[in-house]
């Protein structure tokens, strides 16, 4: 396990309920993340977090925080090592999570009873925050699979018509949490299912959607990631123009180069819609909010980000505004050489946020509490739109009507 460390300190004004004044206090952050096969989700969550950290640097003080990347590329076993590192670090604050739910659903019990703390921007599996065993150490700032699959099949059938969906799922839990979400939205009348596994290439893939064309479907939905996207695209691009179906997509083809791999297609006049939350740097004019995230984010990474192709948006974004409630909760608690007591303090006060928190997707008031099965995320149905690629890869949102 290589792990990058990214070191910053951030100093300010302090709050006088805390006592971050008093000496300098080093946290090490874990970002469990696929490096390797969906780099570019993890490096915009990683951009996001950090822009978030330095846009807020007034309002802690003294605090060093050490960025580490933990490349578990896709694997839930990685993942739990990286886990049981973390528990062994008297610096580990917290786990910052990556685009890949598997990890997280599988790992769950050992998250919460290890009382990790986990921040998720990207990961949508429903079972992720839904804890009942015991305290709930998972907070997620992302799309929700509990809710995702019903605006996916809302804009199937209203804004592509598609009467006869086909739902082409990845075969792991993330797959499975949103065929039963899904399905509930269809109601009575159940779409059939195809399931396919990880690294599924274009020969099969082109068998699959023959398949499901022949059996009278009239659009596509999708629930897998870049690598197998770009097969069942590019299988598409290749079935007779008079036989190819839209596909709508949840969003785990973004985080990959799925449209570097893909353009030539969709330029052919394949449909392709996905859903984001609703926030775009295409909105303009630019609230000070969005001017202030684009210009530390700019200082930051002078090299990597550009509003105009950056690649993975939703990372960014889900990052930065994760960013923006950590740095509230930090503020109002008093760290204390106990990393397991800081660790539980700062879930309480995630739990109870005293301020509302500008962020780029919305305000945030109390976006996470202690009771109810939404308790822990902080987006809801209203925070999900629909979107496509522009033809230069950026991603323009499809806003909800009412």
């Amino acid at each position: 396990m290589k792990a990058i460390q990214y070191c910053f300190i951030v100093c300010f004004f302090a709050y006088s309920s805390s006592n971050w004044a008093q000496s300098v206090h080093q946290f090490n952050i874990y970002h469990d993340s696929d490096y390797s096969n969906h780099f570019a989700s993890a490096n915009a969550i990683k951009m996001g977090f950090m822009s978030a950290l330095e846009s807020e640097k007034n309002k802690l003080e003294n605090v060093e925080f050490n960025f580490l990347e933990m490349d578990h590329r896709g694997n839930s076993n990685r993942s739990l090592l990286h886990m049981k590192k973390f528990l062994k670090d008297s610096k580990a604050l917290f786990i910052l999570g990556g685009l890949h739910s598997p990890p997280y659903i599988k790992n769950r019990t050992f998250i919460n009873r290890g009382q990790i703390l986990l921040l998720v921007p990207w990961a949508a599996g429903g079972p992720i925050t839904r804890y009942e065993h015991g305290s709930n150490w998972v907070f997620r700032l992302s799309v929700d699979d509990t809710k995702a699959g019903y605006r996916i099949i809302q804009f199937a059938k209203e804004a592509r018509s598609c009467e006869q969906p086909h739902l082409l799922l990845e075969n792991t839990p993330w797959g499975k949490s949103n065929e039963r979400t899904m399905q509930d939205a269809l109601g009575k009348n159940k779409a059939e299912v195809t399931w396919f596994n990880w690294n599924t290439r274009l020969k099969k893939s082109k068998l699959i959607l023959r398949e499901i064309i022949n059996a009278g479907a009239d659009c596509i939905v999708f629930v897998g990631n870049a690598i197998e996207g770009k097969y069942f695209t590019q299988a598409m691009a290749e079935i007779d123009k008079t036989l190819q179906k839209p596909i709508i997509s949840h969003w785990g083809i973004t985080g990959g180069n799925y449209f570097d791999m893909t353009k030539q297609y969709l330029k052919e006049g394949i449909e392709l819609n996905f859903i984001q939350s609703c926030f775009s740097f295409d909105d303009l004019p630019h609230s000070d909010s969005v001017k202030k995230a684009i210009k530390s984010a700019k200082k930051l990474f002078k090299k990597d980000f550009d509003v105009e192709t950056l690649q993975a948006p939703a990372g960014f974004v889900h990052g930065y505004d994760l960013g923006l409630l950590f740095v509230q909760a930090m503020t109002q608690i008093e760290a204390t050489k106990n990393i397991a007591s800081t660790r539980e303090s700062l879930r309480h006060s995630l739990e109870n946020l005293n301020s509302t928190v500008d962020g780029l997707i919305k305000v945030y008031s109390r976006p996470f509490s202690s009771k109810g099965e939404d308790s822990h995320e902080a987006l809801g149905l209203e925070d999900l739109c629909m979107a496509k690629y522009k033809d230069n890869g950026s991603i323009s949102i499809i806003k909800n009507k009412g």
